[in-house]
């Protein structure tokens, strides 16, 4: 099957830096693909202090999450992040990539040293033990030295560590055009086509 026609896992947790792993969400939607998604309950707590917005995770409604009716183009499956039992907890599940979006310290270390309590870091170490794309989308500043080997080990484990660190150099003029440029840089990594931003050397 293409990787464009398989799903892609998405999961939020409780680093600050919601805006990026809700806008990520809708963008990828948009884009037709096939999405299934965890929140964990730092990440729900983080959602509603960041966007104002309160979601159930037992209850979910993905209109609470992105604030609007979701896009038509994308199917969203939604998993609770205690359920084991959940496709994307096995290998034999076949996915496109996964996007841990904001990760959060806690998160990293988990997946990195396989210590894995949850639905999120076993679908991350499935991603790993798999050889398929795991995108982890830290912020966090300063970073501790235990944080920056925990990257190191993610990385060498084969994961892409890509910082939530916006660029400038596209002029962005509101917060929604840096979310923008980092949610397009991970669309990058997942393999999917974006026009988020203006790519560097084009006219605009």
């Amino acid at each position: 099957m293409p990787q464009a026609d398989l799903p892609i896992v998405v999961a939020i947790t409780g680093a600050s830096g919601a805006p990026y792993g809700v806008r990520l969400l809708d963008v990828l939607l948009a884009a037709g693909r096939e999405i299934h998604l965890a929140i964990s309950p730092s990440g729900q707590a983080v959602i509603g202090e960041e966007l104002g917005r309160r979601i159930d995770l037992d209850r979910f409604d993905v209109a609470a999450l992105l604030g609007k009716a979701p896009p038509t183009e994308g199917r969203l499956h939604y998993h609770h992040y205690k359920n084991l039992m959940a496709p994307i907890a096995s290998g034999s599940f076949l996915t496109a990539a996964m996007a841990i979006c904001p990760c959060s310290g806690s998160t990293l270390a988990a997946v990195a040293h396989s210590m894995g309590e949850n639905l999120i870091h076993r679908a991350a170490e499935v991603h790993l033990k798999e050889r398929r794309k795991l995108v982890v989308v830290p912020r966090e500043t300063p970073l501790s030295l235990p944080q920056l080997k925990n990257m190191q080990a993610i990385h060498e484990a084969g994961a892409v560590v890509l910082p939530a660190a916006p660029g400038f150099y596209s002029r962005a003029e509101t917060v929604a055009d840096l979310v923008d440029f980092v949610v397009a840089r991970i669309c990058d990594q997942l393999g999917v086509a974006n026009t988020l931003l203006p790519r560097w050397g084009e006219t605009t």
